[in-house]
């Protein structure tokens, strides 16, 4: 069934709107894998992809990964591109809509979002703008709800995200196709809008892909027993320095997870 939200003005401005199937399975499957116990505990059992692009196929995955964890979720794809919303109403089903919106998040009856999921979305922002932006998400979320937002590469090989909660960032997390990462600085090009201006000297990002790329580097020797061992060793090695979150269950997928605080932007 379509969402009907009562006529307001959007808050943002139109993507590029590139989509491929699969784009987010590296973000989705983390949200399920490390906050599927949020998912399930929420109140609402609603989801929302902000920003889902030309086609709805990161809403209609999302929809998939999150019933794993939670049976009843549901997922409301927003777009700020009327004529978005106009394609991809022909795949509404049972716990999957989409709605006309933008920042404000428009869900009928008052309800808040468990997870808004932002991919992509805020690369064409201006820097000075993603705190605000944040902060007006994070006021929608429901009580103990997520807020994952970040960028990845066209067919989802790179991809760096944030993960918020109401009370703001907590932590940053980087995650690739292991197979096709030369070093892990690789990623830089997939930092969201809040850091990638900041990989610089001096800035702590830069001191982290530095550090981790010396691991990587140091790990040479496990190379011919595959890139996860030499991977995991590494993350084990740049855990000595910088506070990691999560194990080496995570680590095998491709990922490591920093506390926000040590990768926050100087003065910011």
């Amino acid at each position: 069934m379509a969402v009907r939200i009562p006529h307001q003005r959007p808050v943002g401005t139109a993507t590029r709107g590139t989509t491929n199937p699969n784009r987010l399975r590296r973000m989705d499957r983390w949200i399920a894998a490390v906050h599927g116990g949020a998912v399930r505990r929420g109140r609402e059992a609603v989801a929302v992809d902000l920003g889902y692009g030309a086609a709805p196929w990161t809403a209609v995955e999302l929809l998939a990964r999150l019933r794993t964890v939670r049976p009843d979720a549901r997922v409301v794809g927003i777009e700020i591109d009327p004529a978005r919303v106009h394609a991809a109403r022909p795949y509404e089903r049972d716990g999957l809509a989409f709605a006309h919106g933008g920042f404000e998040v428009p869900l009928p009856g008052g309800h808040r979002p468990v997870l808004i999921r932002a991919a992509n979305v805020l690369r064409q922002y201006d820097e000075t703008e993603v705190r605000a932006v944040w902060e007006r998400l994070c006021g929608r979320l429901a009580s103990g709800g997520l807020l994952v937002e970040g960028t990845c590469d066209e067919i989802g090989r790179r991809h760096v995200w944030v993960a918020l909660g109401p009370e703001g960032p907590r932590t940053v997390t980087f995650a690739t196709r292991l197979g096709s990462l030369v070093q892990p600085s690789d990623l830089a090009e997939r930092l969201p809008k809040a850091l990638i201006h900041r990989n610089v000297a001096g800035e702590p990002v830069h001191a982290f892909l530095r550090d981790f790329d010396r691991a990587w580097a140091a790990a040479a020797p496990l190379a011919p027993l595959g890139a996860r061992q030499r991977w995991v060793r590494a993350v084990r090695d740049l855990a000595d320095d910088w506070p990691l979150d999560g194990g080496p269950n995570r680590w095998r997928q491709g990922e490591v997870t920093v506390r926000w605080e040590a990768l926050a932007p100087r003065g910011g």
